[in-house]
């Protein structure tokens, strides 16, 4: 039941805030955890006291092992670390919980396969390592002063199951909530800016309550707005009655005179803090931080950020950083970040997977766009050793999140949204990345492979079959079991369901075929992977629908190409960092060199390059480069450029 509420703002300029008097409610549940690695499966009652070890989380189990040249191709996507095995984790605690009380336990992140108990009793299962959780803890908490225990069991015996380094165990943060019965639930608001200029700004926030009590309960909500010196600039107080045993929204609207824009450079952030009054008590609080600012995606004229005209000077991330492995400390976040907004960075591309609460907390702090993106693998799997053809991905450890997609998709797709959408960092919902390989007629309608009368190369030609061939192909050739048009409906749909304010997008490898399978159809913006030369196709045959670089390399042409072309919002370079796994080469190597930086965010060739074509600051970087790799060659005692055999010159050497 939703109910909307227009209420009476009263403004108090200059009033400090009472947020500081709120009692806590939520602590954080990241220290003193015990951990021991298992080869095999196993019982908690089979590990000794003394076998555990001591350990902090965020934990990554695997970047404390030794890189093996012995593991050979199962372990190229994942880094040459052994991560095989299964991580039990226990945390013992004492919580006094009162007969009003509900506790929640919330876990960010744990890859992968996850059982969770308290106290001997399963709470659930979990398989997707990227999606955040929770479980309300409390009937099972002891109440006569006894201690209880918390336990993680983590099936990673499938240690090939990803295409890139992922890392095992509880490597992101966990926290520990309790609430009055009559609350605001976890991940229970949603804020959004419907109307936004420098003058004025609206702000909605739809706020869900809970109440777990056997009696209907009449409360009064209090949301006060502030800023982030803690000074409230508005708030707002309705009365509403909320049934036994039952849920109920509720929305609340303020103007805000004058507000701070979030902005790239200026990224100011405001709090609603909610209390949840009951006969005149206060019995919950809950604090959403937001920013105001305005988004838009327009066709002809690309990108716009609070109604500025902008491009998207974006690159891709991976999870993991260097030494620290998957387990990243803020700090680390916070420098990598630092250093590719240095050198003109704007926004980042959170592939192939959801980003941790902590990486968008700083995106938000720092003014960093944020895609945030769902998934890597849909109904089918991906091949994970040579990253190339699904059909070779079909043993026991590459099995990945494909085997628990039709189950799982919606619930953590729903999870991911519910817990990330308040960040105003966050400005594309991407449902995928590549998933054309993974439907084999997508590749056959475009003409690019297995057609013997094509001289043409992929990344430098436009798709050799028309358009009509391409709609004829679609039509005619077999459909398998699934249709990647209607899986991308379906997650589309259930996006829009949980917020229309943010574009739906896609990293679309065959966009030719894309356009034409219904997959395009799904999204509110096409995204391009490696396809730079079809951009005035899509333009010009798909004139109504906006489209972007979403995974390029990092040289001139590709920035050439959009700075032409104002229907071309920007682009993700590949990659913003060097990441471990996706290996190309032959051993010692044991990461992706791609990246504008390295695993220890120290700046490369490509960043200094990019950071000429995206800063106005007067640089000058001087690099050495062998002749092999150069873009020269000596001919007759004289350097020219090299050229390929239909007579171009070639713009950049190393394709992903």
């Amino acid at each position: 039941m939703l109910i909307t509420m227009i209420s009476v703002i009263l403004f108090s300029c200059g009033q400090k805030s009472s947020a500081d008097n709120v009692a806590k409610t939520t602590e954080n549940f990241n220290l003193n955890w015990n951990f021991y690695l298992s080869e095999k499966e196993i019982d908690f009652s089979e590990i000794s006291k003394e076998q555990f070890q001591k350990v902090n989380v965020p934990h990554d189990w695997v970047i404390s092992g030794a890189f093996d040249e012995s593991l050979g191709k199962d372990a190229w996507a994942t880094g040459y670390i052994r991560s095989q095995g299964y991580g039990y984790y226990t945390k013992e605690f004492n919580q006094e919980i009162k007969e009003d009380e509900l506790v929640y336990v919330l876990f960010d992140g744990v890859y992968n396969n996850a059982t969770i108990y308290i106290n001997g009793h399963q709470l659930g299962f979990h398989p997707y390592g990227y999606s955040p959780f929770y479980f309300e803890i409390s009937e099972y908490l002891n109440t006569d002063g006894e201690t209880n225990v918390l336990a993680v069991k983590i099936d990673h015996s499938r240690y090939a199951d990803s295409r890139w380094y992922t890392g095992a165990g509880i490597y992101r943060e966990v926290s520990l909530r309790t609430a009055n019965k009559m609350h605001v639930p976890v991940w229970g608001t949603f804020v959004t800016t419907p109307k936004v200029s420098k003058q004025e700004a609206e702000v909605a926030i739809q706020i869900t309550l809970s109440n777990a009590f056997a009696q209907d309960q009449e409360v009064e909500v209090q949301t006060s707005f502030v800023d982030e010196d803690g000074i409230k600039i508005a708030e707002t107080v309705n009365k509403t009655l909320v049934t036994k045993k039952a849920q109920k929204n509720i929305q609340q609207q303020v103007v805000i005179a004058n507000p701070n824009l979030w902005e790239i450079e200026n990224p100011s952030l405001y709090t609603a803090i909610i209390k949840v009054k009951s006969k005149g008590k206060i019995v919950d609080t809950y604090n959403t931080r937001f920013g105001i600012r305005s988004i838009e995606f327009d066709a002809d004229k690309g990108f716009f950020l609070n109604g500025e005209n902008m491009k998207i000077k974006g690159v891709c991330l991976h999870h993991d950083v260097g030494l620290v492995g998957a387990a990243v400390p803020k700090g680390v976040w916070r420098r990598r970040l630092q250093v590719l907004k240095d050198g003109g960075c704007n926004a980042i591309r959170s592939s192939h997977n959801p980003a941790s609460k902590v990486l968008l907390e700083l995106c938000d702090e720092m003014g960093i766009l944020m895609q945030d993106e769902f998934f890597d693998e849909w109904d089918n799997p991906k091949d994970k050793r040579y990253n190339r053809w699904e059909e070779k991905s079909t043993d026991y450890i590459t099995r990945g999140y494909g085997e628990h997609f039709q189950e799982w998709a919606h619930k953590d797709l729903k999870n991911v949204m519910l817990s990330h959408r308040n960040h105003p960092s966050i400005f594309q919902w991407s449902i995928g990345n590549e998933i054309e390989w993974t439907y084999p007629r997508n590749a056959k309608t475009t003409g690019f492979f297995d057609n013997m009368t094509w001289q043409g190369n992929y990344f430098w030609s436009e798709p050799p079959h028309s358009v009509e061939k391409i709609k004829h192909l679609m039509k005619t050739l077999p459909r398998g079991k699934y249709d990647i048009g209607e899986t991308a409906q379906k997650l589309s749909k259930w996006t829009k369901a949980l917020d229309t304010t943010r574009p739906v997008i896609a990293n679309c490898i065959l966009p030719s075929s894309s356009h034409e399978s219904g997959y395009a159809d799904a999204l509110d913006i096409v995204g391009y992977s490696y396809r730079r030369v079809i951009y005035d196709y899509g333009h010009k045959n798909y004139p109504g629908k906006v489209i972007m670089g979403t995974e390029n390399v990092a040289q001139y042409h590709e920035w050439k190409a959009i700075m032409e072309r104002p229907f071309i919002s920007g682009t993700f370079l590949w990659t913003g960092a060097d990441y471990m796994g996706e290996i190309r080469q032959a051993w010692p190597t044991r990461v992706q060199p791609s990246g504008m930086i390295n695993t220890a965010s120290f700046p490369k060739g490509s960043y200094y390059m990019m950071k000429s074509l995206w800063t106005e600051e007067p640089m000058i970087h001087m690099a050495t480069q062998t002749l092999e790799k150069s873009l020269y060659k000596k001919e007759n005692g004289n350097l020219i450029e090299k050229r390929r055999t239909d007579g171009n010159i070639i713009c950049g050497v190393g394709k992903k």
